[in-house]
Order: structure tokens, then sequence, then C-alpha cells
């Protein structure tokens, strides 16, 4: 059956692109470190911890207003609809690399990796599908406003880099930066379902790869995440950095997380808790 491409995915994905391009000449050292300083804490507070460790997957707990406070700075990191995020990222871990998973390295590296999204899903366009995998999301009025107003978050940093470091610092705080997290972010679909090593035998392709591990600020430890989806940190053992669970044992040791799920240290042992998804609603 053919596919029904997806117009608006098409355009901004590749608008922002080229206006990551356009940056190039409006290059200096002070927007690169704005753009990096912006990659490594919205990328790694928003989308690893708060996303997907916490929301996702609910590797630890944090007091509902902080839970509130990192996924408004999620919203920023340009990756859709925060509801929309977690639910496809659950039925991904329901179907990995089956049919049924919606980005599939089965059906090649880059559809794994970015031509997914130029394409119409079903259980995206039919709100009634995804929203069943995210019943414990939707008991909350702000996470409906969240997500419903993502693009306002998406643009909030903008006039602010302009009026901080006009042209330079928003070109390259915004688009550039928006580029490199989405590609660090897609790299786990495709790389770490192609290339690196497994420590268990997960029954799907997902691997640990050196390279998106550090980028990722951790997320690269593909295999040890997919053998223990609930486990707060994905780096297993001490080659294995995982900037983002630094930061989750930081918030534990100021007691502003809680219940934080660490990893089973036996390889072989793989159990049906740690393939636990998500909690039960209430």
């Amino acid at each position: 059956m053919r596919r029904k491409l997806h117009y608006e995915n098409i355009f901004w994905i590749g608008l922002i692109h080229i206006l990551a391009l356009a940056a190039i000449p409006f290059f200096t050292w002070s927007a690169l470190a704005v753009c990096l300083i912006m990659l490594f804490t919205i990328s790694p507070i928003g989308v690893n911890m708060t996303y997907h460790r916490l929301l996702t997957h609910r590797g630890f707990k944090v007091p509902t207003w902080l839970e509130y406070i990192f996924s408004t700075i999620a919203a920023m990191s340009s990756q859709g609809p925060m509801m929309l995020w977690v639910a496809e990222h659950r039925l991904h871990h329901r179907f990995s690399d089956k049919p049924g998973d919606p980005h599939s390295p089965r059906e090649g590296f880059w559809h794994a990796h970015m031509t997914h999204l130029f394409f119409h899903k079903d259980f995206e366009d039919e709100k009634s599908q995804w929203l069943k995998y995210v019943p414990d999301l939707t008991c909350h009025p702000y996470y409906h406003f969240l997500n419903k107003y993502y693009v306002l978050f998406i643009a909030l940093p903008a006039p602010f880099l302009y009026l901080a470091g006009g042209m330079p610092w928003l070109m390259w705080g915004m688009f550039v930066r928006i580029v490199l997290m989405w590609h660090v972010t897609w790299s786990v679909n495709s790389m770490c379902h192609r290339f690196g090593y497994s420590n268990y035998d997960t029954k799907d392709l997902s691997t640990n790869f050196w390279l998106t591990g550090l980028v990722g600020a951790g997320e690269g430890w593909h295999n040890n995440h997919h053998a223990q989806p609930a486990c707060a940190s994905h780096g297993h053992y001490w080659y294995e950095l995982d900037f983002t669970y630094g930061l989750i044992r930081g918030l534990e040791l100021l007691g502003l997380a809680t219940e934080v799920r660490r990893p089973v240290r036996d390889r072989k042992v793989i159990t049906a808790e740690n393939y636990q998804m998500a909690p039960e609603p209430a």
C-alpha cells in the first residue's frame, strides 16, 4: 500500500535544515558556545531525562511541580507534541524492530533515522490510538496545554537570543541547535539499531554505540535500555558514560528525585519488571 506523504513535516524539517545552513555566515565563537550550551541543557534535561526516562518509562519520580518545569523545558526541544512523543516511544518498545514499530531499522537506515517522519502514520493521525498509550499523562490539564501549544515553546528562546546576541545567537541558538538535536535523537533510532555492541540478548536489533552514547548524553547505550527500559541509568558499566543519569543522581542527592531505578548488574538477568514500559495508571 502506498503511504501518504506528510507534507507538513517535510516542509518544517526541510525549512529548519535550510535555516541551519543559512546560519553559517553568521558564525561567531559566542554563537557556537550558545548553541552547544543550549544543546547540552535542553536535550539532556528535556528529551533524555524528562520525555524519555521520566515520562515514558517512569525510571524515577520527582514532585509534580518539578515535572511540569522539566516538561516545559522539554517542549522547547522541537520534538513535536509531548504526549505523542511519549506514546510513540512506548509503541516502539512494544513492537521494537517488528511490524508496528514506527521507525523500524528493518525498513532501512534512513527510514529509522528520519524518513519515517515524511509519511503519515495511522497511529499519529488517529488521536484515539495514541491517547490510550498515555493515560498517566492525560489526567494532567497542563500536559494537554503543552501538547497543544508546543510550537509557542519552541519559539520562546528566539526573542531572548536575538536581544542578547543578534542574528548570530538567534541563528545558531535556534536553527543549528535544533538540527543537531534532531540528528542526535534520530541516531538512537538508526545508529543504535545498526552499529555497536550488545550486553543483553533483547531479541531486537538494539545496540550500544559509543558515539551516540557520548554526544547523546547517555542515550546511545541503547541495548542496555531495551533490556531494562524502566532503568533510569542507560550506562550499566563504568565505561558507558551517562551524563543524563548524572543529572538524575544529582536530583536524588538533593532529595528531589525518588524511586530511582538502577541496573540489574547480571548481564544474563532480564526480568519482567525490567521490561515494564511504564507504570499502570491509577
